[in-house]
């Protein structure tokens, strides 16, 4: 008859990454690893992550190697059992595989600290969309006072990492839900989108993107027309869209083509309120392909 299951292979000695634990090690004294009954073991109610994802491919791994990883606890008040203070998804994965034990950091923390190292600890996984990781940095910044220095290595980021992430969090909610209906995710996009002057300017941006294939280069070109970062994009009067009220410049017009087969798109900007007509763009092309033909070896095609 075999014994119960424990979490930690028997060949296998606990693991301490050197990440958040280290930090944790020097601000609440040296943690204490051990093998802790699960049945021993509460949730924390108060930890920041809302949702565990789906934790089949956990519990396999788990199922046939074990918990690798230490969970993180500290005693509870109480003075009975521990509280888990971070791991979340590897407990109740490991409950899922019918461990009976796991392995664990014991230290010493403070409500604060067990809700501070939490937050970190999310904040240190590769799964956390731009804004998740942006609003976990503003709350370090806002509830915990941190300087982005502060931040960058608290999380392992580099410092402008953390100050261009903090960016996104000037697109308003309704933007966001676009893009993420639209699974507009890459950091660098929205990075384009943020620094756009206005909401409406940042929506325009959103539909270009959802309406054509265009790269970061593109999309940064047409942000540099519709406004300055910082400034609204020009407004136009109520009556014509495309009709610029007196004293306001003129909205670009911007006319893009794109190959059939992707392999590669133009896009081209007219500081007109009005669609050029087809000698205007054909003059455009021509004189784009004169710059270019300079560039050639003897200056000519």
């Amino acid at each position: 008859m075999s014994g119960p299951k424990r979490g930690l292979p028997s060949k296998r000695r606990m693991r301490h990454d050197s990440h958040f634990v280290e930090e944790l090690a020097q601000r609440a004294g040296e943690g204490i690893g051990r093998m802790i009954p699960t049945e021993l073991i509460t949730s924390n109610h108060d930890q920041p992550r809302a949702a565990l994802g789906d934790l089949r491919d956990l519990v396999a791994s788990i199922g046939t190697h074990g918990v690798l990883e230490p969970l993180l606890v500290r005693r509870r008040s109480e003075g009975h059992g521990y509280e888990l203070i971070a791991g979340e998804r590897r407990f109740h994965a490991a409950l899922e595989a019918g461990l009976q034990e796991v392995p664990c950091l014991l230290v010493q923390a403070s409500d604060r600290e067990a809700l501070e190292i939490a937050l970190i600890e999310n904040l240190q996984r590769k799964d956390l969309s731009p804004f998740e990781e942006a609003e976990g940095f503003q709350t370090l910044i806002a509830k915990y006072q941190y300087t982005h220095d502060q931040v960058s290595k608290a999380v392992g980021r580099s410092r402008v990492t953390v100050t261009e992430t903090l960016r996104l969090l000037r697109i308003p909610d309704e933007v966001r839900a676009r893009c993420r209906h639209a699974d507009i995710s890459a950091k660098g996009i929205l990075l384009e989108i943020a620094k756009a002057g206005s909401p409406s300017a940042m929506q325009t941006l959103v539909d270009e993107l959802t309406s054509s294939n265009i790269d970061r280069a593109t999309l940064r070109d047409l942000r540099k027309d519709l406004g300055q970062e910082g400034s609204p994009a020009p407004s136009s009067s109520a009556d014509d869209p495309r009709t610029p009220s007196e004293g306001t410049a003129p909205r670009p017009y911007i006319m893009r083509f794109k190959n059939p087969e992707r392999s590669f798109s133009i896009s081209l900007s007219f500081r007109t309120a009005r669609e050029p007509e087809p000698r205007e763009v054909v003059a455009a092309l021509e004189e784009l392909l004169g710059e270019l033909r300079k560039e050639l070896p003897g200056g000519r095609s």
